[in-house]
């Protein structure tokens, strides 16, 4: 699971837990000029995730870490779907993080300053 935090500048994308081993990260801190939009599309999370590396994956019950695909680089933290955002960045190494939060509307609001 992932907690964001926001300063005046950047939010901060903390892992928690074990996540940080499974996903190879603690933190990641993206300009807050760099996130293009958030939101939950459950459809995004169906089907190849690409190819791992570095991180972990294990079928149906959590993907971690780093994945190449569609030469796109994405970030992914998810173990509980119901729970998961997409956030797009822009000019960032990760092209998209693939996330679970705690709560995925409150989230969106704070990453996006959009009410849902």
């Amino acid at each position: 699971m992932i907690n964001i935090k926001k300063t005046d500048t950047h939010f901060i994308f903390e892992v928690q837990g074990m996540h940080k081993q499974w996903a190879f990260k603690s933190e990641l801190s993206i300009p807050k000029e760099h996130v293009k939009n958030a939101y939950q599309d459950k459809e995004i999370l169906k089907g190849w995730k690409g190819w791992r590396g570095p991180g972990t994956s294990v079928p149906f019950l959590l993907s971690a870490g780093t994945f190449h695909k569609n030469d796109n680089k994405i970030f992914w933290d998810v173990a509980h779907i119901e729970n998961c955002i997409i956030v797009d960045l822009q000019d960032e190494e990760y092209q998209q993080l693939i996330i679970e939060v705690e709560n995925p509307n409150e989230a969106i609001i704070l990453l996006t300053n959009k009410l849902l």
